[in-house]
């Protein structure tokens, strides 16, 4: 790389030095600039850009249009700690024997006032060097006055350094700029940070606002690339991690515009975010909260950026009772053995080699704002006022200042690490072997002729462990490995403040990764619990998330599932269906399997109409006990006693099989149920068919030449007959049965909450064909009986079986509408109900004079009786 490191500062001219044509190369220093700054001569030299005075004031010169070097003033007590860690660091890398051993290092450390033309001006002044004038070689390359530079704080600052510097991979390695923007190594190929950027900043925050459940909150940045950079990402990156969404988002005034904080602290005092974030400087926040104050914005929880966390000049009486109880990541402390007793030996009248510089400025400033006093001699009018002279012994341990507090070192940490990452890149560089070298032909760098890319070569891969622990080291955007502390505000009783450490959040083979530490937090709220923050309170299972129009997604309704549908977390956006046998909770929280619904012996229903079927059962058991015990009587003889019993048997067979229809469907009984009730019945009325045609035969048998009738009507033949008609049947439940079998079958068509257990038929004609060959027997029946009604009274059972059959005929010819527009369990209670009404219709109507006869009145239980007043009337 070339040594004309900065365009901006030097010139390359050539000058004919004498009147022979011979030509030299020079550069010439454009301007001297003079900065605060403490050096240190050695072998090799660190550079530094640090904060140590935090105000520029720039001269108004109206003569002349050559820029004028600022002076500094706001003496920064921390800044200055940081400046003498890093001298501290070089010294105790200078006494390491194992360290850069046979390499003295030096310093060139420079004050940027806290304003980015100090800062940038600084930066090149290390690059390229104060000397007036000086001959480059022939290849006009050379090697810059420093290795590297540490610093800058701030974001933008570093920013505008790096961009120059980046140019002749100078590397830079910051103590503090969290810009994520500094992390795009096409930018920025030689910028290094020991602080995480603000892109690990941001998701650390996320995690603390989810751990809380902190939905809905406020965003306030500073007008800085700082603060512009996590405007810009926050957003998307609450929304990636689920996180929540902001309620506003607000960039802090760098000119106290009074009107404009005026308005940001009314947004914060009127919106419904009870957490607010800021990004920003100390300075702002002090600006901000002053208008807090004046507003008494209250009940609000704060979250502070790593830039503010532990600033000092908010932990005051007047701003505590609204700050205390704030969250904020802090970076990483530290411990640095013996840095307190090195800052004891910092005096103004130290003879050491340790430090000089501009007259010993900065220390010389250092111990008059520690001391308020004045070295002689002193300004005007001091001593009048009551000032005091300096004499530079005085005991700093006597005096109240943060400057001997080590005990919570967090940009010195920083700043440390940055010396000593520098220090292992430039001992490996020189530890390389020749011919095993990372570079061109596998060669190494030497001190003489070092080029600032092999340092940062080394840099990118450097790996050490401090003394206090930790690792550290550079991935490939040369950010370290992100770790932060997680701090809370405390205002003890007497008045003190306390930032107390409650956890960390670090990354992880998971992500980012939060430690805390609940019970040591304090809350500023009365509760002293948590606030709760959300834009919308959180929707409890069985209800799902419906968003407010025109509002973010936080902001949303809650909607009740419909019914069928639950949703078993909090926050669901949908609402999902339940399984085909499931129905959704009275609460809609989960599914619980569908009532189920059929024709039970357990419901008054199902044992009124079981009770019904035994009683008949029981029933036609008398009846066949009294037949069988009066089976000699002509009343149980008369027209084939054997047909009234196996009547009887197929009445029984009726009164049972509508048991089948009763209970949980199953195969074996939706098959057996319509077989048994076809084939009962059919049997039945086959009977009642044959004893109507007997009796006709009787009666024409009994007229003059009838007789050869009866030949057709004998014992067997009617046995006969009744087999024949009830093997049709049978015949007809086979092929139904082999075809299209009956089957139980779940239905939910009836109601959504409910399963009704059915037996579906299977095959409608089936079904229609088993009904009708019942219907065409019984009609055949009625009608043949229907004919005989008007035969004598004492043989005639004709009436009887007229009344019976239009009993049944009536009883199944209503059975069809009402079965068809029957639902479920009821269309079976209907069945049931045709079964019993028809089987007692039968029983009654053709029994019930036969037993009143038997049973009381037996003097007309004789042949006699029975014959006698037909004979009469013949």
């Amino acid at each position: 790389m070339g040594a004309v490191y900065n365009i901006y500062l030097v010139f390359c001219v050539y000058l004919f030095l004498s009147k022979s044509s011979s030509l030299s190369l020079s550069c010439k220093l454009r301007r001297q600039f003079h900065l605060n700054g403490l050096h240190k001569a050695g072998d090799v030299v660190f550079g530094g850009v640090l904060k140590i005075h935090y105000i520029s004031v720039f001269p108004e010169n109206k003569f002349t249009s050559e820029p004028q070097d600022p002076t500094c003033e706001g003496f920064d007590t921390q800044g200055f700690r940081q400046a003498m860690t890093m001298v501290f660091a070089v010294d105790e890398i200078n006494r390491n024997s194992n360290l850069l051993p046979n390499v003295t290092l030096g310093y060139s450390l420079y004050d940027d006032c806290g304003a980015l033309v100090t800062g940038f001006r600084a930066a090149l002044v290390l690059a390229s060097g104060q000397e007036e004038q000086f001959l480059l070689k022939e290849n006009c390359s050379g090697t810059p006055s420093v290795v590297g530079i540490v610093g800058d704080a701030y974001s933008t600052v570093s920013i505008a350094i790096s961009s120059v510097l980046g140019l002749f991979r100078l590397p830079m390695v910051s103590h503090f700029a969290t810009c994520s923007c500094l992390s795009d190594r096409q930018r920025f190929p030689s910028f290094f940070r020991t602080i995480p950027s603000d892109a690990f900043q941001v998701r650390a925050m996320i995690q603390i606002l989810k751990h809380f459940g902190w939905t809905w909150v406020g965003l306030l940045v500073s007008d800085d690339d700082y603060g512009l950079n996590v405007a810009r990402s926050f957003p998307s990156d609450l929304a990636q991690s689920g996180g929540g969404c902001l309620a506003y988002s607000e960039v802090l005034p760098w000119d106290s515009d009074s009107n404009k904080l005026r308005k940001i602290v009314h947004l914060i005092k009127t919106s419904t975010a009870r957490v607010v974030m800021v990004f920003a400087h100390d300075s702002h926040m002090s600006e901000l909260m002053e208008e807090v104050v004046r507003q008494n914005v209250t009940d609000r929880q704060w979250i502070a950026s790593e830039a503010w966390t532990t600033a000092t000049a908010l932990q005051t009486p007047h701003l505590m009772p609204y700050l205390r109880g704030t969250l904020g990541i802090a970076i990483r402390r530290g411990e640095i053995a013996g840095l307190r007793d090195f800052l004891l030996r910092i005096r103004p009248d130290q003879n050491d080699n340790n430090i000089h510089g501009n007259s010993m400025a900065e220390v010389t400033q250092f111990w008059e704002y520690t001391f308020q006093c004045r070295f002689a001699p002193p300004p005007a009018g001091w001593i009048e006022t009551g000032g005091t002279l300096c004499t530079g012994q005085e005991d700093i341990e006597n005096v109240e200042t943060e400057f001997l507090d080590v005990s919570k070192l967090r940009p010195e940490y920083n700043v440390y690490k940055a010396v000593y990452a520098m220090a292992y890149a430039l001992d490996d560089m020189l530890q390389c072997k020749p011919g095993r070298g990372p570079f061109s032909r596998n060669s190494c760098a030497n001190r003489q002729t070092m080029e600032p890319w092999q340092v940062v070569h080394y840099l990118q891969t450097v790996n050490f462990t401090t003394t206090f622990g930790d690792e550290v080291s550079f991935d490939e955007n040369g950010d370290v490995l992100p770790i932060y502390d997680v701090m809370n505000w405390l205002w003890l009783p007497d008045g003190r403040t306390k930032i107390q450490n409650v956890g960390e959040v670090k990354r992880s083979a998971k992500g980012e990764e939060l430690k805390l530490d609940e019970d040591k937090i304090f809350w500023n709220f009365e509760s002293r619990e948590p606030p709760r923050s959300v834009c919308s309170e959180s929707c409890p299972p069985g209800t799902r998330m419906a968003r407010k129009k025109g509002q973010p997604e936080c902001c949303f309704d809650c909607i009740p599932c419909s019914e069928g549908k639950i949703s078993n977390t909090n926050d669901s956006m949908e609402c999902t269906s339940c399984p085909e046998d499931f129905w959704s909770s009275p609460q809609h929280d989960h599914c619980v399997p569908k009532k189920t619904e059929f024709l039970s012996y357990h419901e008054p229903l199902g044992i009124c109409l079981t009770t019904t079927s035994l009683f008949g059962t029981f029933v036609c058991v008398i009846v066949l006990v009294i037949f069988t015990y009066h089976r000699s009587t002509p009343m149980v003889r008369a027209n084939n006693s054997e047909l009234s019993f196996l009547l009887l048997v197929s009445l029984k067979l009726c009164f049972l099989c509508s048991l089948l229809f009763i209970g949980r469907p199953r195969l074996w009984t939706c098959q057996l149920r319509h077989a048994a009730f076809g084939i009962s019945f059919v049997l039945c009325v086959s009977c009642i068919l044959v004893k109507t045609m007997v009796v006709l035969a009787v009666f024409k048998a009994s007229k003059p030449g009838g007789g050869a009738s009866l030949k057709w009507f004998g014992a067997v033949q009617q046995r006969g007959t009744v087999l024949v008609l009830t093997s049709i049947q049978a015949a007809i439940c086979i092929a139904w049965l082999v075809s299209a079998s009956p089957a139980p079958h779940k239905n939910t068509q009836y109601h959504n909450d409910k399963i009704v257990y059915e037996c579906v038929v299977g095959s409608t004609v089936g079904f229609a064909v088993l009904l009708g060959y019942i219907g065409l027997l019984a009609i055949l029946s009625f009608l043949l009986a229907f004919l005989a009604r008007n035969l004598p009274d004492n043989f005639n059972e004709a009436k009887l079986i007229t009344f019976s059959m239009l009993i049944f005929c009536a009883v199944w010819v209503a059975f069809v509408p009402a079965y068809v527009n029957s639902p479920g369990k009821y269309a079976d209670a209907v069945e049931v109900f045709a079964i019993l009404a028809s089987s007692f219709g039968l029983l009654v109507a053709l029994f019930g004079p036969k037993c009143y006869i038997i049973l009381l009145r037996p003097e007309r239980n004789t042949k006699k009786a029975i014959m006698g007043r037909g004979t009469a009337k013949s």
